[in-house]
């Protein structure tokens, strides 16, 4: 079929380009979603705009050089996600813009999970083209259409994973990481500060043991626990990790690292307590060999109010795979 466009060349180059650039804001839009963000791709020039500091509407024209009423219309997006806030400046006719806690977390994350693999994979997209302006942008066009922008990014190395053991100096992180969730989703129960305020004295002197998971660019953004509830018999518990690391399968690297551990420990029964709003993480159990044990249930349910989901560990210990 005739490629219209193309075909004439000069004559339509601005079409060509408009065309070429809604591919790359089509792939960037899944890129974003699947990284898990709230936001657009034309969203994220302002937020990097406003990530210098507090910033006018009309300070954001000149800074992304698009229409004031563009920039109006996305900034009010920004504002109703909770990513933006917009408070009166000293002249009463203009509106200082600034980036929430939440926006912050975004940029963040974009920085450190998105962008240089975005950046590595354009740069491997305009490696492979060569020639005049106009045979670029058909080697560019007939490159995407061969594999799109999201195929290479997924191709991109990720972000390095690593663990960190427990020390007293990583208790106060190992609080906030459980007690940001759960009070977000249920509430703090007497069993959770117990655990939360004393990890050393609750988990690692009966010998239990405390992991962390760090990702480049983000640092720690995960935690879980193997507490010992008696002979050979250990609890999987206080596994959180941040929205910060969604997309990253931060979860699956520490739920592994656990069992791996639970096996090095010597552990004959691993059991862990949950509720079926944590659906996500339900589901991680589940491919990584929980399975739902009415006798866990009958046995240690009552522990937490919030508790209708107990499994129990079937798997081979220390070969759980990559969950």
């Amino acid at each position: 079929m005739t490629d219209v466009i193309a075909d004439l060349g000069p004559v339509f180059l601005g079409s060509r380009l408009k065309r070429l650039a809604e591919r790359f804001q089509g792939s960037a839009a899944r890129i974003i979603a699947d990284a898990g963000l709230p936001v657009q791709p034309s969203h994220m020039p302002l937020l990097t705009a406003l990530a210098s500091g507090p910033t006018t509407v009309g300070q954001l024209v000149d800074m992304v050089g698009t229409s004031q009423p563009g920039i109006t219309r996305s900034v009010g997006q920004l504002v109703a996600l909770g990513l933006v806030t917009s408070e009166r400046g000293t002249d009463q006719r203009e509106r200082r813009l600034s980036l929430t806690g939440a926006g912050e977390r975004v940029m963040t994350q974009s920085r450190a999970l998105i962008w240089p693999r975005v950046e590595a994979a354009v740069g491997d997209l305009c490696a492979s083209v060569s020639g005049g302006f106009l045979e670029q942008v058909a080697a560019l066009e007939a490159a995407l259409t061969a594999e799109p922008l999201e195929s290479r990014v997924a191709r991109a190395p990720r972000p390095k994973l690593s663990l960190v053991e427990y020390d007293d100096s990583l208790a106060p992180l190992f609080h906030d990481l459980n007690a940001e969730w759960i009070a977000a989703m249920f509430s703090l129960e007497p069993t959770d500060r117990d655990v939360l305020e004393n990890p050393r004295t609750r988990i690692i002197e009966p010998g239990g043991a405390i992991l962390f998971v760090e990702v480049e660019g983000l640092g720690v953004v995960g935690t879980c626990a193997l507490q010992k509830t008696g002979e050979g018999r250990f609890e999987l518990t206080k596994m959180a990790v941040r929205d910060s690391a969604r997309g990253m399968k931060a979860g699956a690297f520490l739920l592994k690292a656990m069992l791996d551990r639970a096996a090095a420990m010597d552990v004959r029964e691993l059991y862990l307590l949950s509720n079926r709003r944590c659906a996500a993480a339900v589901h991680l159990y589940e491919k990584a060999g929980f399975r739902h044990d009415p006798e866990i249930m009958a046995r240690y349910g009552a522990r937490y109010e919030r508790c209708d989901v107990a499994m129990r560990y079937h798997g081979p210990l220390g070969t759980a795979g990559n969950a």
